[in-house]
């Protein structure tokens, strides 16, 4: 059963977040942005700010861990935090969910950590970040992703 409600409930996730946008204020920021991310996973990453604080991400990568090479998506809702006074570097956590299509599909829930600096002059980010994942099917275990990459902001 549990199967059966994991699609469903990623759908309604993604499209919560993606509407609840309009209900924050507008970032001053650029507020959409694609690049890459490398690392493991290794693929695209996608950032929309919902405020100066909020932030809402996918990812769609190549995972090669364990010799077992798997489309891997991911969604997070993340929280900004400054950690200097410079308003461009900043901490960030947050809570998300993640598939791995794999000879087993996994499914499992992410805990992203990272530090990112948006350049001023120029729509374009750096970040560097960690996922702790616990997987709850086909097995509970605990599993992890990390990498570092760019966006670039329209």
């Amino acid at each position: 059963m549990f199967k059966s409600l994991c699609f469903p409930g990623i759908f309604i996730f993604i499209i919560t977040c993606i509407f609840s946008g309009d209900v924050f204020a507008q970032a001053e920021r650029p507020s959409f942005g694609v690049g890459v991310i490398i690392g493991e996973p290794t693929g695209v990453s996608v950032k929309k700010y919902l405020n100066t604080r909020g932030a809402f991400d996918i990812g769609a990568a190549w995972s090669l861990a364990d010799q077992n090479e798997a489309l891997h998506l991911h969604t997070n809702l993340l929280f900004q935090d400054g950690i200097t006074k410079n308003p461009n570097l900043y901490f960030y956590h947050g809570v998300g969910a993640r598939v791995l299509f794999a000879n087993d599909a996994k499914f499992g829930i992410r805990a992203p950590l990272g530090l990112a600096y948006l350049f001023p002059n120029i729509p374009f980010d750096l970040f560097v970040e960690i996922a702790p994942i616990l997987d709850l099917t086909p097995d509970i275990g605990f599993a992890g992703n990390g990498g570092f990459g760019f966006r670039y902001y329209f």
